[in-house]
Order: C-alpha cells, then structure tokens, then sequence
C-alpha cells in the first residue's frame, strides 16, 4: 500500500469515531499545551532578564559584602564579613590597574513628598557620577548628575516614573524641589519607565550623589563597587584577580582562607538564571510527561479496541494481498496521526495560554517556532510508541482466523 492510501485508510478510522477520538486525545492535548505554554514563559524570561533584568555591561562587575548566595550556610557566613566601606572604594578606585573606572552605590528608602502628595517605601540610591553609564541608566528628560555636583553633596535626584506619576501626575518634575527623608532635592532627572521585574518595582526609585547621600543618611551601610574592566569582557577575569588582591590585602585575609567578599558578574547572574530556569523546565517536563504517559496509554487501549473491532477488514485486506508490514504501517500511522492531532490542538491551547500570560498578565512570554516544532514532534513520538503494540498485535493476526473472527 502507498503512503496516501495509507493516510486516507487512518484518517477515515479516526473520523468514524470522532467523539472517541477526542477523548482519546485528551491527554495529549493537556500535555502538550501546558509544555508549550510553560516552556514559552520560561523562553520570554529569559530574553527578559538578560536584556532587562541583568543591567550590568558583560565587562562590568559588582564588589559587594554578600554576593550570589546560594544557601543559608552561605548568607551566615556573609553576615559575618566586613563591610564594604568608603575607604575600600577610595583604595581600589586609586590602585586598580586592570580598572577603566571604579564606581560605588549604596541603597535605602525612604518617603518622598512634594506639597500635599508624598509616596512612601521608595528606594533611594546614593551612586558616585560614574554609575549612571556603568549600569545603562536611560533617562528619558534632564540629566544625571555630575562628579562636582557629587563631590559637593548638591541635593539633587533623579526619580523614577512611579515617583514622577505619583507626585507629578500633570506636570514636568525637572526643577521641582522633594522632600527625600525630611531634606529638599532639586529633581534634575526623570528614568524612561522600566515595569515591574519579578516582583520588583523598578520605577520606584531616586537617585542621589553618594555624597548627599552620606550627609543624609549616614555612612553605616555596605556598599557596593561597580569596576569596568580594561579591555572589555577578555579583561574581567584579570581584573577580579587584580582586586581579590587589592581588597584580601586590605582585610588581611590569610592565603587559604575565602575572599571576604563577593563578585557578581553579568555571566555569574546569567548562569544562576540558566540553573533556576533549567529547573523550572525539567519540573514543567516531569508534570506535562503525566499526562502524555496518561494520553499514550489511552491512545494504546483504543488502538487495541480498534485491532479486535476491525479484525475481519485486516482479514480481507491480508486475504487481497496486503503485507505484515502494510497492516502495521496503517495502525502506526493511524496511531501517530491521532497523537499529531492532539499534539496541533495542544500547540494552539499553550499559544492561547502564552498570549493569554502576556497580555493580561503583562508577563513576558515568547511562542518560537522552535517550541511548537518540539511539540509537535513529542505528540508524533508518543503516538508512534503507544500505536507499536497494536500495530504488532494487528499484523500477527492469522489471515484465517481474522476472516471468520465476527
């Protein structure tokens, strides 16, 4: 038998029992669609942390008290660490070689008001001029403060748009005057919107001059170094190295002991990004696998119900000639059509599922070509294993025994 015959034998046994057919498809459906649908999200965010939510240069790195931390071991351990003080930045900033420039930050909050209006809980960020461009800050109107004006502790802010839209609703915030824990600041700056990131508010910030900052606020706080390597990313690597030895010799950290402090970099986020989503799609594997193991065994007991109903036609089909191979053919293809079936109705409720997240939910996620390939061709593998059986069972029929089977 040809392929189209083939074809047209399995596509009128699947339309004889549409309802049966359906139900049997169930499994597959429900499978496949939450695969598609997860793997999407997982897909979108991780184009959106890496465009968005890492904000550091590839041959940018942070020096902090704590670092990645990975376990609760780790974050005692970090507790006890020294902080990262002015002084720190001041030696490295003057000492680093293999540095093109030495930027520091330190973070707090606090209420910002204007006349009647005031917004509590922002996070207030007090940065040395440098961090601006180190970390990509896009401002949308005004400007970024500038090294005198951080060296002379001039109050002066650059708000997010939550704080904008929540102070300014109806007017341009340049030049007004805040009140940023108690103190006025001039605003000078407004970031283009950001959105929320994972929970975060990224809008609802303000940044200062370290410097004002300090006077504001004091000095008890760690603080975290921003170093842009010398000669690109191809530089990091011997730059981390110049500043392990720059800061373990300021703290007197023994040669076996472990630094103690920690480097982030963009390629460190990035991997411990890859490891949580990799989690999150072997997890999202194991519960859609539940239900194609359910939708395969389904689809296996209905080709073996179809074998013993249709034992007289695969009589008649071996009695005019068919081969072994060609009644196998048939119920494989049968099986495999109806998985790929199901595998197509799946593809489309997790697409539904994914511009359903994106659009109500304004969470990043992204269908790719590669996803509805994957599974489309998951549903066709599953069929294929769960028709095997059926096809053997239908192939071995004695010719005699079928043509008197009733």
């Amino acid at each position: 038998m040809f392929l189209g015959e083939l074809l047209s034998e399995a596509l009128r046994a699947i339309r004889a029992h549409r309802l049966r057919s359906f139900l049997t498809l169930l499994g597959i459906i429900i499978g496949v669609g939450t695969l598609v649908g997860v793997v999407s999200v997982i897909a979108g965010l991780n184009e959106f942390v890496r465009d968005r939510v890492i904000q550091l240069a590839p041959d940018v790195y942070v020096v902090q008290k704590f670092g990645i931390i990975r376990s609760r071991e780790e974050f005692l351990d970090a507790l006890k660490r020294r902080d990262v003080d002015w002084n720190d930045y001041q030696v490295v900033a003057r000492t680093l070689r293999l540095a093109e420039d030495v930027a520091a930050q330190v973070v707090g909050s606090s209420a910002v008001k204007y006349r009647d209006r005031r917004l509590g809980d922002v996070q207030v960020v007090g940065t040395t001029a440098n961090l601006g461009p180190m970390v990509r800050l896009d401002i949308e109107v005004g400007r970024y403060f500038t090294p005198m004006e951080d060296d002379t502790a001039q109050a002066v802010a650059v708000i997010g748009s939550d704080v904008k839209d929540e102070l300014f609703p109806q007017q341009d915030p340049l030049g007004h005057l805040v009140l940023l824990g108690g103190a006025p600041y001039r605003v000078i700056g407004l970031l283009t919107k950001q959105g929320r990131t994972l929970g975060e508010e990224r809008d609802r910030k303000a940044f200062i001059p370290f410097q004002a900052y300090r006077r504001q606020f004091g000095s008890r706080d760690s603080l975290d170094l921003l170093v842009k390597a010398r000669g690109g990313v191809e530089g990091v690597n011997a730059s981390i190295d110049e500043l392990r030895a720059v800061l373990r010799a300021l703290r007197h950290t023994s040669f076996k002991a472990p630094d103690p402090f920690g480097v982030v970099t963009a390629e460190s986020l990035q991997e411990l990004w890859q490891q949580i989503s990799a989690a999150a799609f072997i997890l999202s594997l194991l519960i859609a696998s539940v239900s194609l193991g359910v939708g395969g065994i389904v689809i296996m007991n209905i080709m073996l119900v179809s074998v013993v109903e249709r034992t007289q036609e695969i009589g008649v089909r071996r009695a005019l000639g068919a081969r072994q191979k060609d009644i196998r053919r048939q119920f494989l293809l049968e099986a495999a059509l109806l998985s790929a079936i199901g595998g197509l109705l799946g593809v489309m409720l997790g697409a539904l599922a994914t511009y359903g997240v994106r659009g109500a939910l304004n969470f990043p996620a992204t269908l790719t070509p590669g996803i509805v390939v994957m599974g489309l061709l998951l549903s066709v593998v599953v069929g294929l294993l769960a028709g095997y059986w059926p096809a053997r069972s239908a192939s071995n029929l004695a010719v005699v025994d079928a043509l008197r089977a009733d």
